[in-house]
């Protein structure tokens, strides 16, 4: 249920068009709620006919021209309704954790590799972060809406940070492991 209210939320932010959002999402709320192009147009047809959005009204009507769209008072409140509701925090679900599991009884064959490449990308997202962090959140812009962004983004960065310090503990575990010189190359 939480992409309708990923899209409310990024729509009373700004009124933005499908192929807007999209774009949105590919460069923030996607870092912590991904969809695809199509599920976000598909649901942009269905919090319309909820009557939770309406496309507005275009200034020079043009056939193939994209609508915008902003959210209405009942979306709003859905929306208002959603973030206060309690929710239980979901079960971690990791493949590499899983796939570390595994390998501790059938073998450790191209783990260290996939570590390494874990770990380079999770260094990559976490500088990434770092940099918005500096583009975005300079000090002194700590209104209310900037802090709960931020609030965001500083999870995004704790966790990166956390699985590029496990990442590291890992590798060097990994390395002191039987054979470990034959699977660490």
């Amino acid at each position: 249920m939480s992409l309708p209210h990923a899209i409310l939320t990024a729509l009373l932010e700004k009124p933005s068009s499908g192929l807007e959002l999209t774009r949105r999402f590919d460069k923030s709320i996607g870092y912590f709620w991904s969809a695809t192009h199509q599920q976000i147009y598909r649901e942009l047809g269905k919090l319309e006919a909820d009557g939770l959005i309406r496309a507005l009204a275009s200034e020079q009507p043009a056939r193939g021209q994209k609508k915008r769209y902003e959210v209405l008072p009942a979306g709003r409140a859905e929306l208002a309704r959603w973030s206060a509701a309690a929710q239980d925090p979901k079960p971690h679900r990791d493949t590499l954790l899983l796939r570390l599991r595994a390998a501790a009884v059938v073998g450790t064959e191209g783990i260290a590799a996939d570590l390494r490449r874990h770990l380079d990308l999770h260094t990559r997202q976490l500088a990434e972060y770092r940099e918005i962090e500096k583009r975005d959140f300079p000090p002194g812009k700590d209104g209310p809406e900037d802090r709960l962004r931020h609030l965001v983004l500083r999870a995004g960065i704790d966790l990166e940070t956390f699985w590029t310090q496990w990442l590291t503990h890992a590798l060097a575990e990994f390395a002191e492991l039987p054979g470990a010189e034959s699977q660490s190359r």
